[in-house]
């Protein structure tokens, strides 16, 4: 699916309608794994706050790049924890082994973010969405959504 939004707001609202969506279905066997891809600046700390708004999360979303990942619970669904990482600073997917990254995957009642996720793409499940976000304009940013 490919969207185009002319604001930040329209992003958050595509992110609100994919995280509707996904509270909807029953966990699998692993968590549900979204990766967000696209240059600094291209949205997708924006697209991740319309997605935790979506899932009633109070707190303000601010992007993890010092300390990684973060984690907020979820109520009133079947999922129990979102996560959100960053991996920005990383080299590889070992700079997050220690902070438990196979167990969190392995969680069905986990839904996980991650911002600059071809940095540990070798980790990724195969089962999961990729969302990819370019700039066109100042405001205007094109939303690639795909399932590998």
């Amino acid at each position: 699916m490919v969207f185009k939004t002319k604001s930040a707001k329209e992003t958050k609202k595509v992110a609100a309608d994919l995280a509707r969506k996904i509270i909807k279905t029953k966990p699998q066997r692993q968590a549900c794994v979204i990766t967000l891809e696209g240059e600094l600046g291209a949205g997708k700390t924006t697209f991740i706050q319309g997605f935790a708004k979506a899932l009633k999360i109070k707190q303000k979303i601010t992007s993890p790049t010092f300390v990684l990942i973060k984690s907020y619970k979820l109520s009133a669904t079947t999922y129990k924890l979102l996560y959100h990482i960053d991996a920005f600073r990383l080299k590889d997917w070992h700079d997050l082994s220690s902070l438990g990254i196979k167990e969190i995957f392995a969680n069905p009642q986990n839904i996980i973010l991650i911002e600059w996720a071809e940095r540990v793409k070798s980790i990724l499940p195969k089962k999961r969405i990729n969302i990819h976000i370019d700039h066109i304009s100042k405001n205007e940013r094109k939303i690639s959504i795909t399932k590998p």
